[in-house]
C-alpha cells in the first residue's frame, strides 16, 4: 500500500481534529486515489512544531467553531516518538486547487477522510510525495 508522510503536528490534526486537507505544491502527483498509510517524518524542530500547532489550533478553531483547544494528551512533545514511524491510515478522495476547508493554504490540497489512527507507532523510513510501503512491514495492524 501506498503512503504519504507528513510532518508534526500537521498528521496528529488529521488523526485527531478533523484535518480534511493536506497541502502541498501543485508538482505533487494526483494518480494515489483510496486508503493510503499516513507517516509522521522524521523532521523536528521544537519552536517550528509549536508554531505549527498554533497556525493548526487556529484552522481547527475555524473548523468547528470551538474557541477551546485541542492537544495531544501528553502535550505536543510527546509527537517526537512518532517521528520516523506509519502512525495511521486516511482515505485520499481527490484533489482540489480551491476548497472552502480552512485546512486548505495550499497551491494543492489532498482532501482526506476516514483518518484511523494506529495505537503503536511502526517504524518505517519515509520518502517524499507517495511512497510504498511493504505489507510484511505493516503485519498485523493493518
Amino acid at each position: 500500500m501506498k503512503a504519504i508522510s507528513v510532518r508534526a503536528p500537521w498528521w496528529w490534526f488529521i488523526l485527531h481534529a478533523g484535518k480534511d486537507i493536506e497541502n502541498r505544491s501543485l508538482n505533487f502527483p494526483l494518480s494515489v486515489r483510496g486508503t493510503v498509510w499516513l507517516h509522521c517524518g522524521k523532521w523536528w524542530e521544537d519552536e517550528e512544531v509549536e508554531w505549527d500547532a498554533d497556525d493548526a489550533m487556529t484552522m481547527w478553531r475555524k473548523a468547528t467553531g470551538d474557541g477551546g483547544s485541542i492537544v495531544p494528551e501528553d502535550g505536543w512533545d510527546s509527537l517526537k516518538e512518532w517521528c520516523g514511524c506509519i502512525v495511521g491510515s486516511v482515505e485520499v478522495v481527490d484533489y482540489v486547487t480551491q476548497s472552502n476547508s480552512p485546512w486548505f493554504v495550499g497551491e494543492l490540497g489532498i482532501v482526506l477522510r476516514n483518518p484511523v489512527a494506529l495505537s503503536t507507532p511502526i517504524p518505517c523510513r519515509g520518502y517524499l510525495g507517495y511512497f510504498d510501503v511493504p505489507d510484511l512491514l505493516i503485519g498485523d495492524a493493518a
